[in-house]
Formats: structure tokens, C-alpha cells, sequence
């Protein structure tokens, strides 16, 4: 049977809902395929390429995006989505393989990242058939038919890894994941060294930080309190957008591709604001950005992490350069797990920087459920290794 593709259109919101309704039933978590106010913004402004598959009869039966951002190199495949009755044909693969020809020809763009379910092997087997590596797993990161692992995979421009900035020194709980990219990836990490926060960062004060984290951790697992002040929450999209842009005004001072703050988590005494974007939808909430600065709620994520619970965000991320140590010891000080490494994914003047997805989950993870691909058990290994390490005791471990 003959299928075109071809770019989706205003008139094709109505197809398109049922398409994506008829594909994943209720449990759509994602407005791109379920709220026709966002899906015509996307088909306006110029944010978007969005693909379409019509068969010979005329009947829409595939749809693929890949969304953007102005003043980003960064893209994102979503909304992929092939009818049950024309499946197994390689639509899928066709969709993906276009629509991100398409972005990339543009010369805008210097990778297009994925978050694919791992259910079934399939969504993997499509993205890896059109040139995306492996990243990392983000444990429990969505709500759709119960509480799901997604992978992380990107696709690169020509000659993007091969200007990636240097890393001389991470914290040693990155080790691992390390490991995996250079498998994954095929990045040699061979020149970057592994040590504890005084070792990597040479600062007294990270260290003192690290420390006021990891005893702020303990308190709460130990007594449920931390004892600290309460983390207020303002959730007016509004209002928190424009507060946003007051600290962050330059494009430079803020980092998290594709994601918009909904909601501020506030320290009741002013050392700090914490934007995130808060989905209770999908049961997730990504750290946009911390004001002053990421390692300032050194102390504070256990709270932080109770409050966003209460919320309704049963999993939270932060994405943190692979050079800032500071930040990346606070996050792994309080129960943050590194799931996932994004090589030459910011670009400065002529450098690409490397970034960290942390993550952590107030649910229990149960990975047997999931279909991890032999390219992604190298970072199945390091995420279990980190969990371990973070939530077992040692005389546990050595059992």
C-alpha cells in the first residue's frame, strides 16, 4: 500500500487527535497530541516540523515532529505515532528518518535528542535505524500506562562531537555513567578524571556544601524531617515566567532546551529560587534553573524533593554542565542518581559542552518490566551501580 508523507496542516488537527487517541488511548500525556490550542501554535510559528503519512485512500495514518526553539540548536522528536493497522511496514522508521532530514537540513540544528519508551523494543530499534545514540535511562520519568522508563537518544549534526569542549575533572559517582557514554557513544572520557568533591573542584566551600547535602539526606531518612525551612511553591505560569526573565534576562544564563518554568519552589528564606517545569499530568517536574546559582539548594533537595511529591511530581530531573562540579556534587550529596549524559549538547562560540541529566524517583523502580536493548545495558549497569551506591549502605552492598 502506498503511503505519502507530507507536512501536517492546520485542517489536520481533528485527523490528528484521533490518530494519536487511537494509538495511545487516554494515557497521552503529551499536549502536542491531545490539546488543539498547542498543536495550531505548533503548525504557525515555525517552531515545528511536523510530518504527516497518508494512505492511498487518504486515511492519515502516521505522524512525526521534531520541535524547536528560537535561539536553540537543539530539536526534539516527539509525537511519533503509526496507526495499528500499518505497522510493521517501516512507516515509523520512514517518519523519523524525514522529518529529522528535514530539521537538519535547515543547518540550525546541531542534534535532535528522543525520550523513547522502553516497554517494547521497537520505539529503540526505530530511532538507532536513523543515525541516534544512546544516552542514558531516566527510571520512572513519565506517567502513561503506569509509571514508565524512558531512554534518552540523540542524533548529531556532522562534525558536532568532534568540537566538544574538554572535561579534566567530574565527582566520582560519574564514573560509570562515563563508561557507558564512551561505549554508547563513542567518546573516549579516557583524559577525564574521577574524584571526590575537594579532589575535582579544589574548593573548601564545595566540599562544606556537600557536606550540609548529604546531612540534610540522612535527616530525612532517618527522622523524616530535615529540619530545615519549608520550600514554598508558586504555580502561576504567568507570574513565573516573567520572574524567570527578570534573573534570567541573557539567553547565556539559562540551559534547559525545549522546557518553559510553570511553577517556582522558594526557599522561605530568600537563599534561593528554584524554576521548574512541573507536570502532574506526567507525574514530572524538570529543574529549569536555580537562582543564584544550581548549588545554592545544597541542604534543601530533600525538601525541595517533598514538595514537588506533594505536587503531584512523583519524578524530578535537573540537567547540569559536566564541568560544574559544585552543582553536581549538591545533586548527588541528596539522592540524585546520574542517569544519562548528553555529549555536545550547548553551544558556546565554537565549543559544544557536555551536560548531566540527575534524576531521582519517590516510586519504587521495577526493571522488569522494561526491554533494554543491548546498546543500553552499559548505562542500565551504571544507573544501578550509582543507585547502589547512593541508597544502599556499604556493609549492605558488600552482602
Amino acid at each position: 500500500m502506498t503511503v505519502v508523507l507530507s507536512p501536517a496542516h492546520v485542517q489536520d488537527i481533528a485527523e490528528l487527535r484521533q490518530l494519536y487517541f487511537e494509538v495511545y488511548g487516554h494515557g497521552y500525556p503529551v499536549p502536542l497530541g491531545s490539546d488543539p490550542v498547542v498543536m495550531r501554535r505548533l503548525l504557525t510559528d515555525g517552531t515545528a516540523h511536523w510530518l504527516t503519512a497518508r494512505a492511498s485512500g487518504g486515511a492519515l495514518v502516521g505522524s512525526a515532529v521534531v520541535v524547536t526553539e528560537p535561539g536553540s540548536r537543539i530539536g526534539k522528536l516527539v509525537g511519533l505515532a503509526v496507526h495499528p493497522g500499518h505497522r510493521g511496514g517501516g512507516l515509523a522508521s520512514r517518519l523519523t528518518g524525514a522529518v529529522c532530514g528535514e530539521a537538519f537540513g535547515t543547518g540550525r540544528l546541531d542534534s535532535v535528542y528522543a525520550t523513547v519508551r522502553v516497554v517494547t523494543a521497537g520505539p529503540q530499534a526505530v530511532v538507532v535505524r536513523n543515525g541516534f545514540r544512546p544516552l542514558g535511562l531516566l527510571p520512572n520519568a513519565v506517567e502513561v500506562d503506569g509509571c514508565e522508563t524512558l531512554a534518552l537518544f540523540a542524533r548529531y549534526a556532522d562534525g558536532v562531537l568532534d568540537r566538544r569542549a574538554p572535561v579534566a575533572a567530574v565527582p566520582e559517582g560519574l564514573s560509570a555513567l562515563l563508561s557507558a557514554a564512551s561505549a554508547g557513544v563513542g567518546i573516549d572520557y579516557a583524559d577525564t578524571r574521577s574524584g571526590s568533591s575537594r579532589d575535582a573542584a579544589g574548593t573548601a566551600g564545595t566540599a562544606a556544601r556537600v557536606r550540609e547535602a548529604t546531612k540534610a539526606t540522612k535527616a530525612i531518612r532517618t527522622t523524616g524531617t530535615t529540619g530545615a525551612e519549608p520550600i514554598e511553591l508558586i504555580a502561576a505560569p504567568g507570574f513565573v515566567r516573567r520572574r524567570f526573565l527578570e534573573l534570567f534576562p541573557q539567553a547565556g544564563d539559562r540551559f534547559f532546551p525545549l522546557h518553559t518554568p510553570n511553577a517556582v519552589l522558594a526557599a522561605a528564606d530568600g537563599s534561593f529560587e528554584a524554576y521548574a517545569d512541573l507536570d502532574p499530568v506526567a507525574g514530572s517536574c524538570a529543574l529549569v534553573a536555580v537562582h543564584p546559582r544550581p548549588a545554592a539548594v545544597a541542604g534543601a533537595l530533600e525538601g525541595l524533593m517533598t514538595t514537588v511529591t506533594r505536587a503531584g511530581a512523583d519524578y524530578a530531573e535537573a540537567l547540569l554542565p559536566l564541568a560544574d562540579t559544585e552543582a553536581l556534587e549538591v545533586f548527588l550529596a541528596s539522592g540524585f542518581v546520574p542517569s544519562a549524559l548528553y555529549p555536545a549538547m550547548r553551544r558556546i562560540h565554537d565549543r559544544l559542552h557536555d551536560y548531566v541529566v540527575l534524576s531521582r524517583t519517590s516510586r519504587q523502580i521495577d526493571f522488569r518490566t522494561t526491554a533494554v536493548s543491548p546498546l543500553l545495558r552499559p548505562y542500565l549497569g551504571a544507573y544501578l551501580s550509582a543507585w547502589t551506591s547512593t541508597y544502599l549502605p556499604l556493609h549492605e552492598v558488600s552482602r
